[in-house]
Order: C-alpha cells, then structure tokens, then sequence
C-alpha cells in the first residue's frame, strides 16, 4: 500500500501563448470533436484546449481529479462582447448567444465534463499572477479534498492575441 505525504510532484505542465497558434487552429489539431466549442467565449475555448493538450500528455485521467484555474480578468472579453449588445437604446438587444457559455466556472465546468472528473472545480480571481499562493490551494486540494491529482494554472484570455494558460498536473509524492 502507498502512502502519500502533503508533497506534491508535478506530473506534466503546459504553457500556451498565442505564439503557439490560433486557439481554432489548435483546436482541430488537438481536439476537434467536441460540438460545444464553437459556442464557448474565449477563455472557455482556451481551456478546453489547453487542458486537452495536458492530459494528452500527461496520460492521467483519474475520475476524481479536480480542476482549479487562476486568473485576473474573469471573463471579461465575454463581458465586453454582451455590453456591446446592450449599449444603445436604440439597438438594444441583449444577446443570449453572446452570455451563454461565459464565466470563469464555465471553464472548470467544460473540462470536468469533457474528461469525466469528479473532483472540486473552482476558479479563482487573483489581483495578479501568484504561483506560491496558486500552488497552496492546488495543495489544499490534495490535502483535504481527496483528490488523486489536480489540474491547476493560470488562465487568462483577452482576445485571440492575448492569452495566456500556463498548466500543470499535479499529485501526490508517494513513499
């Protein structure tokens, strides 16, 4: 029987830019069938394929993973796109198609259902960048929550020019 310790080991990481390629290029390169992206704003797209690309990697799919992302600007392209909907009297129209998959829950929601976890799902708004705080929660996670492993990281998206995922797969050390 293994035991674990509060150490963790990260199992693979992955660093997404938008120098790696448009997000619907990669996409059909390393998803490609998954109906619901097309539907998805930016930052959800960004992270289905980023985490596909991941777990691709890594190999590991356990049923109680967890998914915990990071970042500064919660879905703010999004936002802006449904503000345009709304912002004359005269054209005023909310979208729903514009506010349907948008959110930073979203994102978490999507890569827990696209790959069958279990586990906490939660996304959490930092003032910036904090690897040695994202890093404790990832932790906190494996300490108190069960789960086997976590997929965790920053993920930013303001446009297809300006994004950012920057994840990691981690887990217990094991004895």
């Amino acid at each position: 029987m293994q035991r674990h310790t509060l150490e963790e080991r990260t199992l693979n990481s992955l660093r997404l830019t938008p120098a790696d390629g448009a997000l619907t290029d990669l996409y059909r390169q390393h998803v490609g069938d998954y109906p619901r992206y097309y539907k998805m704003d930016g930052l959800s797209r960004l992270g289905l394929v980023a985490s596909e690309m991941l777990l691709r990697q890594s190999g590991r799919r356990p049923d109680d993973a967890a998914v915990i992302l990071f970042n500064h600007s919660s879905s703010i392209a999004a936002d802006r796109q449904y503000l345009a909907t709304i912002a004359g009297a005269d054209g005023f129209y909310p979208s729903p198609s514009v506010f349907v998959y948008t959110l930073p829950n979203i994102v978490t929601g999507e890569i827990a259902i696209r790959h069958r976890f279990h586990g906490e799902t939660s996304f959490y708004i930092l003032p910036q960048k904090d690897p040695a705080l994202m890093r404790r929660v990832a932790e906190a996670s494996l300490a108190c929550c069960g789960a086997p492993c976590v997929l965790t990281g920053w993920i930013d998206y303001e446009d297809d020019l300006h994004y950012e995922a920057d994840l990691h797969m981690i887990a217990h050390k094991t004895q």
